[in-house]
C-alpha cells in the first residue's frame, strides 16, 4: 500500500528531509498492517527495508539457549528498527513482535542508505540511537543477573523510567510510565514467569509503592523502590 509524503514527517528521522525528497521515497515506500502477536521481522531474515512504526507497539525478542523467549526492548509509535541488519548488510538479529495491532512503513534499504549517506543528521541520529540501545543492553544484562526476583523486577520499572527524569529516580517524587508493558512481557523482559511478576505487582500495590490508573503505571515512591531494587529493604518479610 503506497503512502502520502506527509506521512513521512511523523518520523523523527525523517522530518528534516528536504520537502522535495518526500514524494520520491515516499514512492518507494510501503505502508502495511500486522495483527497482534503476528511477527513483524523474523530473526535471520536478510534485510531488505528499513521500517518505522507509524501506529502500535512492538517488541523486540530472541531465544536464550534453552528455548525461552525472551524480551529485549519495545518500539513505539514514531520509531524505527531493522538498523542494524540495514547498516551492515548481515541477517536480523531478533524477531520483532506487534504486542497490538500495528501499522509500520516500509522503506526499501537502496533508498535509506543513500539518505543516511547523504545527510548528516541522520547519520549522527542513528548513531546515537545505536549508542542509545547498547546502553540499555548493557544495562539490561545487569538487570538480568540480579537474582532475587522482586529486586530484578523492581530494577526493570525503574529502568523505563523517562531519561529526562533519570536524575529524579532516587528522590522522592512520582513518576508515570504510559502504556506500560503487560505482566507478561515483563515477564519476558527479566526472564521470569508471568505469575512470578504478578505477585511481586501484588506486593507493589499492597504497599503502594506502584498504582495502576488508567493506561499509566504510578511509581508513587521512587525512592523506597529503588532500596528495594538495591536490595536495603525486603518487602516480603
Amino acid at each position: 500500500m503506497a503512502i502520502h509524503p506527509s506521512l513521512l514527517l511523523q518520523f523523527s528521522l525523517l522530518k528534516n528531509l528536504p520537502p522535495t525528497l518526500l514524494p520520491e521515497v515516499a514512492a518507494a515506500s510501503s505502508l502495511k498492517t500486522f495483527a497482534k502477536r503476528e511477527v513483524v521481522l523474523n530473526k535471520g531474515a536478510a534485510s531488505v527495508q528499513l521500517c518505522f512504526l507509524l501506529e502500535g507497539r512492538l517488541q523486540a525478542t530472541d531465544f536464550t539457549l534453552d528455548g525461552k523467549e525472551v524480551g529485549l526492548y519495545f518500539v513505539d509509535e514514531g520509531g524505527y528498527f531493522g538498523e542494524i541488519a540495514m547498516l551492515d548488510g548481515l541477517a536480523q538479529p531478533e524477531i520483532m513482535i506487534a504486542n497490538k495491532k500495528s501499522q509500520v512503513v516500509l522503506i526499501p534499504n537502496s533508498v535509506i542508505r543513500g539518505l543516511i549517506l547523504s545527510h548528516p543528521a541522520m547519520t549522527e541520529a542513528i548513531t546515537t540511537g545505536l549508542a542509545k540501545r547498547i546502553r540499555a543492553q548493557s544495562e539490561q544484562r545487569q538487570i538480568l543477573s540480579i537474582n532475587n526476583p522482586m529486586q530484578r523486577v523492581c530494577s526493570q520499572i525503574l529502568s523505563m523510567q523517562q531519561p529526562a527524569r533519570q536524575s529524579d529516580v532516587s528522590a522522592s517524587v512520582e513518576w508515570a510510565l504510559a502504556d506500560p508493558p503487560t505482566h507478561q512481557e515483563l515477564a519476558m523482559m527479566v526472564n521470569l514467569s508471568r505469575e512470578t511478576v504478578t505477585r511481586v505487582f501484588q506486593i507493589l500495590q499492597s504497599q503502594s509503592l506502584v498504582l495502576r490508573e488508567k493506561d499509566a503505571l504510578i511509581v508513587s515512591k521512587p525512592d523506597v523502590l529503588q532500596q528495594v531494587a538495591k536490595g536495603l529493604l525486603d518487602l516480603t518479610k
